[in-house]
């Protein structure tokens, strides 16, 4: 057995990534920022650091044969394009190097499908060898964010030290606790959506995207990025299965397709969170997103990574469950 660094263990995906590795017998360091007595429970050794703290990083990481850094922050607006450079970017330049310095041997980064697998076309399914559609990524600083991150990681791969980048698409299943990647399907399930974009998404169970990264370590060819999706499907398609599995009905408001529209829609949005006192549960760059399609064609970690999914629809019910049994959904009248 084996002994791992993982970032962002208290995360979504980090903390079924720590459950497959504790559960599959291997040692798991969790380097995180404050106490963790969920991980230590698991059996996973806590150490107290931070991504962007080199020496905390190459502390944790003595010892170590590999490294999952998963660690970062999930947010939409653009006013957070600063942070969310610094956390990813920098963040990852950091661990790479002390975890390197420290001798760990392959990393794994925990990317996003984003930076490659998003168009205005519902027919343009993507995959690896796409080119990042740059015009798109330019407006949205997160996904901007990941793309240079993941850059700088693959940048860092070469003899010695091995890296490879695994791209999940949206985060669905149980246990997102920090509401990172349900936040939608909340919204959904309390009503509060007031209409159905035009766009299309692509999502993945998080315990398969843990799986995936696992596989990644054991398998994946170092320098490579591997997508992981486990289904396509416009925003109705995908509202019309929510609404069926949890009885909540879909919003009956469709936007057209255009994007044109959608930015317009964003700016109308915005002046209204600025002038009415209430909460808006659509923020504009959310609005423009869902008029774009984020479809992806996983096949390339399917075989090389002997990587399978889930059926979409077991996702789908479990999110819904979770939710509920956890209180985070509170039904409007």
């Amino acid at each position: 057995m084996s002994r791992y660094l993982v970032t962002g263990a208290t995360g979504f995906l980090g903390s079924h990534l720590v459950a497959e590795l504790r559960g599959a017998g291997h040692e798991v360091v969790a380097l995180c920022r404050t106490e963790a007595p969920a991980l230590a429970g698991e059996g996973a050794l806590v150490r107290r650091g931070d991504v962007l703290d080199a020496a905390s990083v190459r502390a944790a990481a003595e010892g170590c044969e590999g490294l999952f850094h998963c660690a970062g922050r999930v947010s939409r607006r653009r006013e957070d394009a600063e942070l969310l450079y610094r956390i990813h970017v920098e963040g990852t330049k950091i661990t790479l190097d002390a975890c390197r310095d420290a001798g760990v041997k392959r990393a794994v980064i925990a990317s996003t499908s984003g930076v490659v697998a998003v168009s205005r076309d519902p027919n343009d399914i993507r995959d690896e060898t796409a080119e990042p559609p740059i015009d798109l990524l330019a407006r949205w600083p997160y996904y901007r964010s990941k793309l240079y991150a993941e850059r700088a990681a693959l940048d860092r791969n070469g003899p010695g030290f091995e890296v490879v980048a695994v791209n999940p698409s949206i985060l669905l299943g149980p246990g997102d606790v920090h509401g990172a990647s349900t936040g939608d399907v909340v919204s959904f399930l309390e009503r509060r959506l007031p209409f159905v974009p035009a766009g299309g998404l692509s999502f993945v169970d998080a315990r398969d995207a843990a799986h995936g990264m696992v596989l990644a370590m054991e398998k994946g060819r170092p320098g490579e990025r591997y997508l992981l999706g486990a289904a396509n499907m416009s925003l109705e398609v995908f509202f019309r299965r929510l609404s069926r599995i949890s009885g909540v009905p879909a919003p009956a408001l469709r936007l057209p397709r255009s994007v044109a529209l959608a930015k317009a829609g964003a700016h109308l949005i915005e002046q209204a969170r600025k002038r009415l006192p209430i909460d808006l549960p659509v923020d504009p760059v959310s609005a423009e997103m869902g008029q774009h399609f984020w479809y992806l064609d996983a096949t390339k970690a399917r075989r090389e990574l002997d990587w399978t999914p889930r059926d979409p629809l077991e996702t789908l019910a479990d999110t819904v469950a979770d939710l509920r049994a956890r209180g985070v959904v509170w039904p409007q009248g």
